[in-house]
């Protein structure tokens, strides 16, 4: 019997967590801001350009309920969400480890 949550895998950071899906646009300063902050972390992800065209962002409305980028899926914790501010609280929240100055 597993007693380990999903939270707790990816504060592990083993190299055995799920990549995390990151919805952004090119040359976009908020998404860079979460791109930067992922690297710094040194955490998995992959990067999903969308439509330039805030009404065709028909994917990102799907998945976080908006149509604004960045949006983070973390299938590590099962966690969706939306602005960069939120998105890069909950990445140093959950996954740094204090070893490193943000």
């Amino acid at each position: 019997m597993s007693t380990e949550s999903p939270a707790t895998d990816a504060a592990d950071r083993t190299g055995t967590t799920e990549r995390l899906t990151l919805y952004r646009l090119q040359a976009c300063p908020f998404c860079e801001r979460v791109v930067r902050r992922l690297d710094e972390l040194d955490i998995a992800y992959e990067s999903r350009f969308v439509e330039p065209r805030h009404s065709d962002r028909d994917v990102v409305k799907r998945i976080s309920g908006k149509r604004t980028v960045p949006a983070i899926v973390d299938p590590n914790t099962g966690v969706t969400m939306s602005e960069s501010a939120n998105i890069v609280a909950y990445l140093d929240g959950t996954y740094d480890d204090g070893d490193e100055a943000a």
